[in-house]
């Protein structure tokens, strides 16, 4: 049953409306819609984002299930997103899965999307090997930054945690900063490729234990732009890409210094990243360095699992639902679901 069992997993924790049809743990089908209208905003607009997936939930859904070569009754169980992330687009997503599995008398599991995040590593993928239990999961993302140990698919720890804003965050600040489009972070990436890692230097946090905290580095880049440009008002553009490589030389860096004091705590040397800051080239560089410095198992996923998508929530709701957690139709979504 497990293997032959068909899950549609919805996702609209922000403004991607996801859905995706997976059997057993193979991806039959990943749809993703993206919101460009934030762009303009230079961030995501709540009110507009849940306005946007309540156009394409339908549609999104619809694709899923013809691209999965499907038909709606063959689907065994829905799995949603509960939370964390922007109520109004939650409320979207759950209100439709709720329907939809009172329409087809199917089982329905809520999923939180850090969780789905960190079990997408167990979808069924080409060239991938799935971790092996306990392993550390550094988990980033624009709102969160997280090192959890998973000891099982349902038992996981959080032992470090942002004190003030996510990793996400301070890449998407920063490209505003610079005067880069929404979302900066992966634009960042690839101007950094071009620049020195070591052309400015910012301020370093001195947090204890295994918390982050981005907002002193925020600060920290922002000054030093301001009072840069206010010698130079062509400071940025002469400067662009030694700016983008120090700022994400300086952010993988408070990152994966953390992961390394997690691990001689831990004495765990299985590690993995999830989240869509884990599609960022260069700390993906820099932990496969570590990985053969430390002699580290490492555990880095493909792209389209990264980034917010339905397959890592229908791959959630699976595990849920071997675990016996069928969730009631009075459950609410959840902004700031705790892990």
């Amino acid at each position: 049953m497990n293997k032959d069992l068909v899950i549609l997993g919805i996702e609209s924790s922000c403004d991607d409306t996801s859905a995706a049809v997976l059997r057993g743990s193979k991806v039959l089908s990943n749809i993703i819609a993206n919101q460009s209208i934030h762009s303009k905003y230079g961030g995501v607009v709540p009110e507009l984002a849940s306005r946007a997936h309540q156009q394409n939930i339908i549609p999104v859904v619809d694709t899923a299930i013809k691209e999965a070569n499907i038909k709606k009754s063959d689907i065994n169980l829905i799995a949603y997103t509960k939370g964390p992330g922007l109520l109004g687009s939650l409320l979207v997503g759950s209100s439709f899965a709720k329907s939809l599995s009172l329409g087809l008398d199917i089982p329905l599991v809520s999923v939180n999307h850090m969780k789905a995040h960190i079990l997408a590593h167990f979808i069924d993928q080409e060239n991938h090997k799935k971790p092996t239990f306990p392993f550390l999961c550094l988990t980033v993302s624009g709102g969160h930054t997280q090192i959890v140990i998973i000891r099982d698919y349902d038992d996981m720890e959080v032992i470090g945690t942002t004190l003030d804003d996510a990793a996400g965050e301070a890449f998407d600040k920063s490209a505003k900063v610079l005067g880069l489009k929404y979302p900066g972070g992966p634009l960042i990436d690839k101007y950094a490729k071009e620049g020195n890692i070591h052309a400015f230097t910012f301020g370093k946090p001195k947090i204890k234990d295994l918390d982050f905290s981005f907002s002193g580095l925020k600060t920290s880049i922002l000054n030093k732009i301001n009072s840069s440009l206010m010698s130079d008002p062509e400071f940025i553009d002469k400067n662009l890409n030694d700016l983008c490589a120090s700022i994400q030389h300086s952010i993988v860096t408070i990152l994966l210094d953390k992961v390394k004091k997690a691990i001689n705590q831990t004495n765990i040397k299985n590690i993995a990243i999830a989240g869509g800051v884990s599609a960022n080239s260069y700390l993906r560089q820099e932990l496969q360095t570590l990985a053969k410095k430390e002699y580290l198992n490492i555990y880095i996923p493909k792209f389209e699992y990264c980034t917010d998508n339905a397959a890592m929530i229908a791959i959630a709701g699976k595990y849920e639902y071997l675990n016996n957690k069928i969730t009631n139709y009075s459950e609410s979504a959840s902004a700031r679901l705790s892990f």
